[in-house]
């Protein structure tokens, strides 16, 4: 789906929603008729956003395993994912308003993620960091997207009273990915062109 098209479906989904995803927008959410919770029923399959290059994805409800393996740059809001989601991720940002399944974020290398009530031991630590939430408004931001284009109940509840919500986010990030960013932002307040700046995030990309 390239950007520019959006496609909202009511009802469920099978395996492989934006398998690819180029820069469109997918919406998915329960029938209007259905009577019930969307955040506790698995809405969409397996392997959701799997190699997403750009774009968006919304899922109001859970999804399967491998939530957005090898997304390079696609932005993804789901509320709750099965095992190994993230897997082998380079880039782009994920918000996951739910429970996680075991093995998240093997080989992660790029991007963000954002997990509320996040289970530490669920995580596999071999390439992340998990720490507090760095960029408040930039989630800030997904959530309310994530209401306005799903009708999320979950996600109104949550900006009701965001002060106490941001504290249950955690935020994943790749360890070698911070350290590039790190230098980006320290060459910029340098004042150093782009090249330089450039060439100090490739050193740090190196020195690892």
């Amino acid at each position: 789906v390239p950007r520019g098209i959006t496609l909202r479906l009511e009802g469920d989904a099978n395996d492989y929603v934006g398998k690819g995803l180029s820069g469109g927008r997918l919406v998915i959410r329960p029938s209007r008729e259905a009577r019930f919770v969307a955040e506790d029923q698995i809405i969409a399959g397996n392997v959701i956003g799997y190699g997403a290059t750009s774009g968006e994805i919304f899922v109001r409800g859970r999804a399967g395993e491998r939530f957005c393996v090898r997304n390079s740059g696609a932005t993804a809001v789901v509320e709750g994912v099965g095992d190994h989601a993230l897997e082998y991720m380079t880039g782009g940002r994920v918000v996951i308003l739910g429970a996680t399944g075991r093995n998240v974020a093997a080989g992660m290398s790029g991007g963000v993620a954002y997990v509320l009530d996040l289970d530490h031991d669920l995580v596999n630590r071999d390439m992340v960091e998990i720490h507090e939430v760095g960029d408040a408004d930039e989630l800030k931001g997904l959530v309310s997207r994530h209401a306005e284009e799903t009708g999320s109940e979950v996600a109104q509840k949550l900006l009701a009273d965001w002060a106490t919500s941001l504290s249950r986010f955690t935020e994943i990030m790749p360890v070698d990915y911070r350290k590039v960013l790190q230098a980006r932002a320290a060459a910029q307040e340098a004042g150093l062109g782009e090249d330089e700046t450039t060439a100090a995030m490739m050193e740090a990309a190196i020195r690892g």
